[in-house]
């Protein structure tokens, strides 16, 4: 489950960064190798933040990692924290949004993704998403 307000007896274990990265209208998604968690699903650019390392700067490094793009923070855009429980675990998850003039070359971590798609935000939610990937585009794209 997902929350906008922190939920009581909420006890965050991590946090996670992610990104709508955004071009002419459609947001890229990534599509998860099998062996990962939520495997063959469909996703956008995300991952834990390190220690020590802050939010805006786990996001320009998960990009680069998992796309190839090399972005700069002032490209990022903070839409917001949403609070995330699992059975087993908390964490928060932090979203990030970027609009691109140009269509980059897309350079996938073949060890996490298979393959990659550019999709508008409608047509992602038909898709097999990772788990409540759909909520947050609903949320941050008001539909």
């Amino acid at each position: 489950m997902i929350y906008t307000e922190k939920p009581q007896e909420f006890y965050s274990k991590f946090d996670v960064v992610s990104c709508f990265v955004e071009h002419n209208g459609e947001i890229l998604l990534l599509h998860r190798q099998d062996h990962k968690p939520q495997g063959n699903t469909w996703g956008v650019s995300a991952g834990k933040v390190d220690g020590g390392e802050q939010v805006l700067e786990a996001m320009v490094r998960e990009i680069y990692e998992e796309t190839g793009f090399k972005l700069v923070p002032s490209q990022l855009a903070y839409f917001g924290k949403l609070y995330v429980k699992y059975p087993k675990f908390d964490f928060i998850y932090h979203i990030f949004h970027t609009k691109l003039d140009k269509q980059p070359e897309v350079v996938i971590a073949p060890n996490e993704h298979k393959s990659f798609n550019w999709i508008s935000p409608e047509k992602a939610l038909e898709m097999s998403l990772i788990q409540d990937l759909d909520a947050c585009i609903k949320l941050f794209y008001k539909i």
